[in-house]
């Protein structure tokens, strides 16, 4: 072997480990941040997690990426560690479609129809086709599934490399050596562990395997350990994963080592005490990259079959092994936001949605707590609207970090388009709390200097408090279940309070020149209504936030001047509010 054929095999090697790698990248992708979704909201029940298991790892064809979510998920407490062990098991045999895929490249035969079915035949017509649709496409989906397409016809023109690489080792003695030297059960699985752990993907370990098989006789008793150690090799992602996470995160890595060391330990006892008896005459055989695919499918289904009924067992040996509280301390609200998820932007961007709908009821409750203090002060009530406000200034910290994070990843044009909207939305959520503080300051102010608002004053304050709370509920409702419709009634109430602003001012003024009210009221009331009025400006950010990102074209100006140019539904509503929210 010279140095370009090393050469040769690395370029190989680069080249497969590439394609898996852009083909399961653009697989999640595709899916949107759906797959994770239903993970996370799986019930307790063993047999769905485990089709669950399989299903996902199937589809993003890596059992190391489905363990990495199922970390994250528990170290969050989206999930318990007793719901993550059957999906391991089902994602042990959802890693065998690789091989089988892979396999293709063993077909043989001199008919038109097999030579199609071959590698080297297909992978160029996806390649071109995935050329063409990417570069056509306009939307992510089309994006996402070129790039399948080009990063499959990647990894097989990589196993082909490799392959044609290693072919003048066929008769090599030093590489026949090191092949029998791995017939030993423990050194093929100890190689088979180790190089897993370094290339950190059984499926793409197992395709090596396949890629060799193809040019050199690599016989069972060598494919055999080096196909168990693999298995085990695989959990080093995951483990690497758990490093920084809690108790129970730890144990899920751990979970999933037990599984595939002891289904190892099982299987290969159970098989060289057979073959120790019954001297399997295939063992000295060849094995193609189609027995190797199979021999791989086998071990995971036989050793899943063997240890499912003993799921209960794996939590309690993983607790076990890593003492500790089974809840450590109170789980903190932002425990979902997660570093593991970053390389799931759909998900991460979901479960920043869900901070920014908790935010943004608090920022509610802020408000309706703030104006209870001008009917009634109390001491108590305000510092909780200070501690809520400053729980509002944490998420707002947070979550705005986070997005961040998300941003700095390659995520498709609709997550990006959400991350910049939820992060105009968080400004404008922490900028309604900072207001609602306000109004309570106002409050206090009243109390500590024992002043009162004439009637008319105090009959206005409730007429423009109930019109912000109307506006603070639609937009929150647009923001939470994007609804257009609530949306679109933000911006005519808007406009009612702008008026009432005014209107309350206008008379205030006349009732100050009657002398019914003092100047000293007049400074808190035009604070008041300041706060009220930039409370609906901030509303009326967040529903044209929910229309940017439905209809992907208005910018917050041009739909303002547009519903307002564009009359008649927009007057109907104004006139609406003017009437439900009309002070004289």
């Amino acid at each position: 072997m010279d140095i370009f054929t090393i050469l040769s095999l690395i370029g190989g090697l680069a080249l497969f480990l590439y394609g898996m790698d852009l083909m399961g990248d653009s697989l999640k992708k595709l899916a949107g941040g759906k797959l994770e979704s239903i993970l996370a909201s799986l019930t307790s029940a063993r047999w769905k997690g485990f089709l669950l298991g399989l299903v996902v790892t199937a589809i993003i064809q890596s059992s190391s990426a489905t363990t990495v979510m199922l970390v994250g998920f528990v170290n969050s407490g989206i999930m318990k560690l007793s719901q993550t062990i059957s999906i391991i098991m089902g994602a042990n045999i959802g890693t065998t479609v690789t091989a089988w895929l892979l396999s293709t490249a063993d077909i043989k035969g001199t008919a038109t129809l097999i030579k199609l079915f071959k590698p080297e035949s297909f992978t160029p017509i996806l390649a071109a086709i995935g050329v063409v649709m990417c570069m056509m496409a306009k939307d992510d989906k089309k994006r996402n599934t070129a790039t399948i397409l080009i990063g499959f016809a990647v990894l097989m023109f990589g196993m082909e490399t490799m392959s044609a690489s290693v072919e003048g080792l066929r008769d090599n003695e030093t590489f026949i050596k090191l092949l029998t030297m791995f017939s030993n059960p423990v050194a093929g699985i100890l190689a088979g562990t180790i190089f897993t752990a370094i290339i950190q993907s059984s499926s793409a370990s197992v395709g090596v395997l396949q890629a060799l098989s193809l040019s050199c006789v690599i016989p069972f008793s060598t494919a055999l350990p080096v196909i168990l150690g693999q298995n085990i090799g695989t959990t080093i992602t995951p483990i690497i994963s758990s490093i920084s996470g809690n108790t129970d995160s730890k144990r899920v890595a751990l979970t999933c080592l037990y599984i595939k060391m002891i289904g190892v330990i099982v299987i290969a006892g159970l098989f060289y005490l057979l073959h120790y008896f019954l001297d399997f005459g295939f063992m000295t055989m060849r094995a193609s990259a189609f027995d190797i695919a199979v021999v791989h499918t086998l071990f995971n289904i036989l050793s899943t079959i063997i240890l499912i009924p003993f799921s209960s067992l794996f939590e309690k040996l993983a607790i076990k092994t890593i003492n500790g509280k089974k809840d450590e301390q109170e789980r903190d609200v932002f425990a979902t936001l997660d570093e593991r998820f970053l390389n799931m932007p759909g998900f991460a961007v979901e479960k920043c949605k869900e901070l920014v709908y908790d935010m943004a009821n608090i920022a509610m409750d802020t408000f309706k707590k703030s104006t209870a203090l001008m009917e009634d002060f109390n001491h108590a009530q305000f510092k909780e609207v200070e501690e809520l406000e400053a729980s509002i200034d944490k998420y707002e910290d947070k979550t705005s970090s986070y997005l961040v994070k998300i941003a700095a990843n390659q995520m498709s044009s609709k997550d990006s388009k959400e991350v910049t909207e939820l992060l105009h939305c968080i400004g404008d959520i922490e900028r309604i709390s900072d207001h609602a503080l306000n109004i309570a300051e106002a409050a206090k102010e009243i109390y500590d200097k024992k002043i009162t608002f004439s009637e008319k004053a105090t009959a206005d304050l409730r007429v423009i408090t109930e019109a912000v709370s109307e506006i603070l509920s639609l937009s929150i409702q647009a923001l939470a279940h994007n609804d257009l419709e609530a949306a679109k009634s933000v911006e005519p109430l808007e406009q009612v309070i702008d008026r009432l602003k005014r209107v309350i001012k206008n008379g205030h003024i006349s009732r100050l020149r009657q002398g019914d009210c003092t100047m000293e009221l007049g400074f808190i009331l035009s604070d008041l209504l300041t706060n009220y009025e930039r409370i609906s400006d901030h509303c009326s950010n967040i529903a044209v936030c929910v229309i940017e990102l439905a209809h992907d074209s208005f910018g917050a100006h041009e739909y303002l001047s547009h519903v307002k140019e564009d009359g008649e539904e927009f007057s109907s509503m104004y006139a609406s509010y003017k009437q439900k929210y009309y002070v004289e």
